[in-house]
């Protein structure tokens, strides 16, 4: 039993039916009922992880341990929630730590989410992807499980404003084939981000059309977001200051 996990997605479907929210669920069938098991979800919003974890909930009420930045353990408010969920801390600068205790947990049985891409994209394109999950799923032997949202970003992310009222959006998320850790690393990413890209597709494509000029739009659907050179530009000018920061800090 685990009473903070269930309030906590108590309160989620309450504030989703609040905000009147429309899902539309592409094949849950396929989120492995049992087992450890990577869960890769694309990042567009800080929201993205609540709407990832429904096909787990789905497969025998699951639940999901989300690899997250250990600022958010260390905040006052959010670290005492984060640790009753058994989520797992992620130090940039040292994640050794952080990747043994999900591949324990993976071989545990566990569900362990993650974000390949790492951190936002303010494009809504899919980034770059590490090879974390793959080293993973193949350190301990279990399936990656591929997750894709789409809508979250309308409600809340990076640099535009919160709408946390009742807005009726649509959210869309879609479970691919789970990818079994066979291979290289290298090739395994590969595979993930293709499968993800064609169900990033499937999903826009359900969503039908999207809103010329909005700013949670991809600039490759009509809306005003920044291209993904863009936004990678704007990513390391955001890496940078941080150095900045923490060199100021430091010295």
């Amino acid at each position: 039993m685990e009473p903070v996990y269930g309030t906590i997605l108590e309160v989620a479907r309450a504030m989703w039916a609040y905000q009147g929210i429309r899902f539309t669920e592409v094949d849950f069938q396929k989120f492995p009922r049992t087992g450890g098991a990577v869960v890769a979800i694309n990042h567009t919003g800080y929201l993205d992880f609540p709407f990832a974890g429904k096909p787990a909930f789905a497969a025998g009420r699951r639940k999901v341990r989300f690899m997250a930045k250990k600022e958010v353990f260390d905040n006052k408010k959010s670290g005492p929630i984060m640790r009753a969920l058994r989520h797992i801390p992620v130090d940039r600068d040292a994640g050794a730590d952080a990747y043994q205790a999900a591949v324990d947990a993976l071989r545990s049985g566990e569900l362990v989410g993650v974000y390949p891409e790492a951190t936002h994209s303010r494009s809504f394109e899919l980034k770059s992807f590490k090879s974390g999950a793959a080293r993973m799923a193949t350190e301990a032997q279990v399936p990656i499980v591929p997750v894709v949202v789409w809508g979250a970003q309308q409600i809340w992310t990076k640099g535009l404003p919160k709408r946390l009222g009742r807005n009726k959006f649509k959210i869309l998320i879609g479970v691919c084939d789970p990818i079994d850790p066979v291979g290289p690393p290298d090739v395994l990413t590969a595979r993930l981000k293709a499968e993800m890209q064609a169900m990033l597709l499937k999903l826009q494509d359900l969503y039908g059309v999207h809103p010329q000029g909005e700013p949670w739009v991809p600039a490759r659907l009509g809306g005003s977001a920044p291209t993904l050179d863009e936004a990678e530009a704007l990513d390391a000018s955001d890496i940078e200051e941080r150095r900045r920061r923490r060199a100021d800090r430091d010295g």
